[in-house]
């Protein structure tokens, strides 16, 4: 996904603004299995992904828990070390080799100070990943798992080719043996 896609996607701004925008993204390329940032690390950038699948995941009693998927035309950020210059608490690793676009925070925030259209972008983006892990809430505590894994299919199909099950498992907040339940009772239904 071309990156004036990605942040039009956001929310439209003037060309001119564009322009001033992508001026300070770089474009940079990471093998799977990346790690953009690992828990107890400060990673202030925001890196949006042009190509490939990324997953943020935190440690517990010695299993991976993965809380949020991210493709093509998503952005990858900390909001813990984005806003409060602190360490992360989740780890953020690249399910596949990715394209990305990488916008240094100290070039944004400058940015903000000098372009209305630019700040006005970037109060729609927080808003938006605001919204997103509101949802993410609201279906992890008003969905039993059946109804997880059939928004997940109707909504990003793809992703089950393009992440391991024990990981989707994970973000649907099932184990994997629970997962291949539905699945099989899903194909039973069909």
């Amino acid at each position: 996904m071309d990156i004036h896609e990605i942040i039009n996607k956001i929310y439209p701004i003037p060309e001119a603004s564009m322009n001033k925008l992508t001026k300070h993204l770089s474009k940079v390329t990471y093998p799977k299995g990346y790690h953009i940032l690992e828990a107890g690390k400060t990673e202030t950038n925001i890196f949006f992904i042009e190509k490939g699948i990324v997953r943020a995941y935190i440690p517990v009693d010695g299993k991976e828990v993965t809380f949020w998927i991210g493709k093509e035309g998503a952005a990858i950020v900390s909001l813990k070390s984005y806003v409060d210059n602190q360490q992360g608490y989740e780890s953020m690793e690249l399910m596949e080799e990715s394209e990305l676009y990488l916008l240094k925070r100290k070039d944004l925030q400058e940015l903000f100070k000098e372009d209305i259209h630019i700040a006005n972008w970037g109060r729609k983006f927080a808003e938006s990943e605001f919204m997103q892990t509101e949802e993410r809430l609201i279906s992890l505590l008003f969905t039993n798992a059946s109804e997880r894994y059939m928004k997940l299919i109707r909504n990003n199909p793809e992703l089950l080719q393009r992440m391991p099950l024990e990981c989707l498992a994970s973000y649907l907040g099932i184990t994997p043996v629970s997962l291949s339940r539905i699945r099989a009772k899903l194909k039973r239904m069909l």
